[in-house]
């Protein structure tokens, strides 16, 4: 039997019991992490309060045998708060759809329970930071999320330079199959043509240069989300639920 700590973002939770609850949770160094949180259900549980989702806390599991992922649920048996993000995330309805829509894309780009993620950890963190301060439209703070958790897991959109022959940009054909902007002589089937200024946003919110960004006009912001949007369901080969509720900008 072993006591293990961690500290992580709350992803989800389900019901357990009476009052019981499983509690999904994307730690810094055992990656994404299910975990039972007993009695937390109960109107009174303080220990409760601090395991929702968007929650960054610092927690102590414990796990029957040497390993925390083993073939039962691991007990979560404390819990200290270390940024309560939900706060001023679900009490604004385009905050609270874009924070759910990211912690979803975690929990999509970390399917392997165990295995740590330190890079999603971190661009998670941030992001909910970003998101409960208010200083960007959460609407570009979950774009740039995406970008970045996509450009992660090894699926860098391009933005410039052809994806296919790396052909100098800028180039004005985009395919979500070739993996962004392409030339005219590598054009697919089904290839759009973005505009240049959509292209530059989502370019600027993949390498964090924010003044670019926040300059861009709404009509590019829309079409830019939509671009992400549809590469993202490219490569997940199946959507986000929470997507469909977040605001566009």
């Amino acid at each position: 039997m072993s006591l293990f700590r961690d500290d992580g973002i709350v992803l989800r939770t389900q019901k357990l019991g009476e009052a019981d609850r499983i509690i999904t949770l994307l730690t810094r160094t055992h990656g994404r992490v299910r975990a039972v949180a007993r009695g937390v259900r109960r109107t009174k549980s303080k220990f409760g309060a601090r395991l929702e989702p968007f929650s960054h806390v610092d927690v102590q599991f414990f796990a029957r045998g040497s390993e925390l992922i083993g073939r039962g649920l691991p007990l979560c048996t404390q819990a200290e708060t270390l940024a309560a993000y939900g706060q001023p995330i679900v009490t604004d309805y385009a905050r609270y759809t874009a924070g759910t829509a990211m912690l979803e894309t975690a929990e999509r780009f970390t399917d392997h329970e165990g295995e740590p993620n330190v890079q999603q950890y971190l661009l998670l963190v941030g992001g909910l930071r970003t998101l409960a301060s208010g200083e960007r439209t959460p609407g570009m703070v979950l774009d740039a999320f995406l970008l970045r958790s996509l450009a992660m897991g090894g699926y860098a959109p391009s933005f410039e330079d052809c994806a296919k022959c790396g052909l100098p940009g800028p180039n004005r054909f985009f395919s979500i199959a070739a993996g962004g902007v392409i030339c005219g002589d590598c054009r697919v089937p089904g290839s759009v043509v973005p505009s240049p200024e959509a292209l530059r946003l989502l370019g600027a919110l993949l390498t964090g240069d924010w003044p670019a960004a926040e300059a861009a006009e709404s009509r590019h912001v829309r079409e830019g989300s939509g671009l992400v949007s549809a590469y993202l369901h490219w490569h997940l080969e199946r959507g986000l639920r929470s997507l469909r509720f977040v605001e566009k900008g």
